[in-house]
């Protein structure tokens, strides 16, 4: 199954108010065509609902739910289990969860107690940030994993054995289970605490396929409403062994955008440069992701085929709409791109990822010409490529 089909589109009720515009209705949405991500949980259904008003198709994967007050409890409960148990070894998986664990135990009247029995056992971190909170609250740390995952931090501690030993680990919401059970299987007593739950309200896959969808291509914009989401969405990533793909994705072809600075940080410790509205209100972040892909990802040529305009996943020539299967709708916006311009079947077949394949550019090309009204629009020159007539 295909990233894009794993996750249903989020489904809202149509809307109306003061707030909508004019162009949200029709041919004329300013997001027809395009697939935006959103990541947020509190008020994700004004976000969606807004975006879908402007012709967005919206695929909606919560990354992060604080815990409510009852939940919290847990949170407590389980934190005077380990100190009660004095762990010898600890394993801090997240900066937001270790800073929310020692503030859920200050207001809990415990913190000067979790304090000292962090400071007592040998404190492991899964990744820079996670060692930034640990010593943040004073604390050491004696190891660090090598590429960020649980599954290396948990090599680490094998390799120095654990039989005997108690292991307190501070969970985030994509448990990586077995690592857990590998632990348990080699003699230690493992003790958990999650100090923030990540929202899987219809199946535990929806952010995993979200980031799926992001790095085959499946995305034009991923949207964020706070830093933990973010955080949220690299631990998973990092799970998943995709941490990598996902960041080159979101430099390349899906664009990031953020409420405000706050939440904007972590993407830009990445290296990525997300859009971020003046005014941090979720009304213009939505207006600089419209105004944004109408000035960077549509197409508009004017063709001896007639007008075409191509808006994400929305083509239409000469204002009626052509559906078109992804690999066609990809060497046309290639070729779009070009502006008539030769592109040489060599950058078509890489672009495609065809391996050089010869025959397999030529059933694609057949494809789009097959699926335009005038197929001639896509033109052949001999030993050179193909371009577009205009």
């Amino acid at each position: 199954m295909s990233a894009l089909n794993s996750i249903a589109p989020a489904t809202a009720p149509a809307a109306s108010g003061p707030q909508d515009s004019p162009a949200a209705d029709g041919p004329d949405a300013p997001l027809e065509g395009f697939r935006i991500g959103v990541t947020s949980h509190r008020r994700s259904q004004d976000l969606i609902e807004a975006l879908e008003r402007r012709g967005a198709e919206v695929l909606h994967a919560p990354a992060l739910k604080i815990a409510p007050v009852q939940e919290d409890m847990r949170l407590i409960d389980d934190t005077r289990a380990i100190i009660a148990a004095k762990p010898d070894l600890c394993i801090a998986t997240t900066a937001y969860g270790m800073r929310r664990w020692c503030e859920a135990a200050d207001a809990s009247g415990i913190g000067d107690e979790l304090l000292e029995t962090l400071a007592a056992c040998r404190m492991f971190v899964r990744g820079p940030k996670a060692r930034g909170a640990v010593r943040a609250a004073g604390l050491a740390d004696v190891g660090i994993s090598s590429d960020e995952t649980t599954a290396t931090l948990v090599d680490m501690l094998l390799k120095e054995g654990v039989r005997g030993k108690t292991v307190a680990v501070q969970l985030h919401g994509y448990t990586d289970v077995r690592q857990l059970e590998r632990l348990k299987m080699s003699g230690a007593t493992v003790l958990t605490v999650t100090p923030y739950r990540w929202v899987k309200p219809d199946g535990e896959d929806k952010l995993p396929r979200l980031i799926e969808a992001a790095c085959s291509g499946n995305l034009d914009v991923l949207t964020f409403t706070s830093a933990p989401a973010v955080d949220a969405m690299w631990s998973t990533a990092h799970e998943m062994g995709l941490y990598k793909q996902l960041v080159d994705a979101l430099k390349t072809t899906v664009t990031t955008a953020v409420v405000g600075p706050i939440t904007a940080q972590p993407l830009l410790d990445a290296g990525l440069s997300p859009l971020i509205p003046e005014r941090f209100r979720m009304g213009a972040l939505i207006r600089l992701v419209c105004e944004h892909l109408a000035l960077n990802h549509v197409r508009r040529l004017d063709t001896r085929s007639g007008s075409v305009e191509l808006r994400g996943r929305s083509l239409r020539i000469n204002g009626e709409p052509v559906e078109m299967a992804p690999a066609p709708l990809l060497l046309l916006r290639a070729l779009l791109g070009a502006e008539g311009a030769v592109l040489s079947r060599e950058s078509l077949s890489d672009l495609l990822e065809l391996r050089g394949s010869v025959h397999a550019l030529d059933m694609t090309v057949s494809r789009l010409r097959s699926s335009l009204p005038d197929g001639r629009m896509v033109e052949t020159v001999v030993k050179r490529g193909y371009r577009i007539r205009v």
